[in-house]
């Protein structure tokens, strides 16, 4: 698999449908109420696909079809404070077991609708919400997140063996916890090069070769690693898919809204990364 496409809001899918990426991330929006979406875009007019649906587990979302519009006046118990940096997202207390069956279990929850549309994998959002909750007296977090997603990987791999997840950022657990490491088809990975703490500009290089390290144990077990950098800056770029493809990760460089369909010049999906324009 040589590259890899992310677009939470306003994906129109026949459009990406025309492009060569191997993988796509999309919103489980992006479905629409129709079984038939998703299998089309996986055997589209650009190349076969795998598609991934996007599901915040580490926090909750208002936009999302599970919110209940009392909880702004009478939260439920796991429900916590909202985050500040990302409107009408609500921290969770991830390890409940209310929240777990609004994420997997049942008929109606976030996991099955995923499989009932026919994605092939989940792409895991606010893992590092463990790091949150550590902060604030949970020892358990780390605990608690790692099992909370092998819990939804072995009840989505009952149902379809090939499964996939990809946990985003948080690529410490991996190492800390051998058993999840196993179980994950691969990670994601956010600003590893450009985009924190601000677009365009470089990451910080220590923080950067302290994720590399943690990557390397993905790598090493075989494990898919993606990486999503932020800038639009063109020498950024190069240098972005330049350092990701020599660590053997998969590179895509996007806007932070993710919400266009974005092909970096010299980048495109149907080249191979033999022929991108780096310097």
């Amino acid at each position: 698999m040589n590259s890899f496409f992310y677009q939470l809001q306003r994906a129109r899918l026949d459009r990406i449908g025309e492009t060569a990426f191997d993988l796509v991330i999309v919103s489980i929006s992006a479905a629409g109420n129709s079984p038939d979406v998703i299998p089309a875009l996986k055997d589209s007019p650009g190349g076969k696909k795998i598609v991934l649906a996007y599901m915040s587990i580490g926090q909750a979302e208002n936009y999302r079809f599970y919110w209940q519009p009392e909880w702004t006046e009478n939260p439920p118990a796991w429900l916590d404070e909202p985050d500040p940096d990302w409107t009408g997202d609500f921290w969770v207390k991830f390890w409940d077991p209310e929240w777990q069956a609004i994420m997997y279990g049942s008929p109606e929850s976030y996991l099955d609708r995923i499989i009932e549309f026919g994605f092939d994998g989940i792409y895991l959002d606010r893992v590092d919400a463990y790091e949150y909750y550590e902060l604030r007296g949970h020892d358990t977090a780390a605990q608690d997140m790692v099992e909370f997603i092998l819990g939804m990987t072995e009840y989505a791999r009952r149902q379809d063996t090939s499964f996939g997840v990809f946990p985003q950022n948080a690529e410490e657990l991996g190492v800390r916890f051998p058993a999840y490491l196993e179980a994950m088809t691969g990670i994601g990975v956010e600003d590893l090069y450009y985009g924190n703490p601000r677009d365009h500009e470089p990451s910080p290089a220590d923080w950067t070769a302290k994720r590399e390290a943690f990557l390397g144990e993905w790598v090493a077990a075989g494990k898919l690693v993606l990486t999503t950098d932020y800038t639009s800056r063109p020498e950024q770029i190069a240098d972005a898919y330049r350092r990701s493809l020599a660590h053997g990760y998969v590179p895509y460089v996007a806007d932070r809204s993710l919400g266009r369909l974005r092909i970096n010049e010299g980048f495109e999906p149907d080249k191979d990364p033999s022929e991108y324009a780096i310097p």
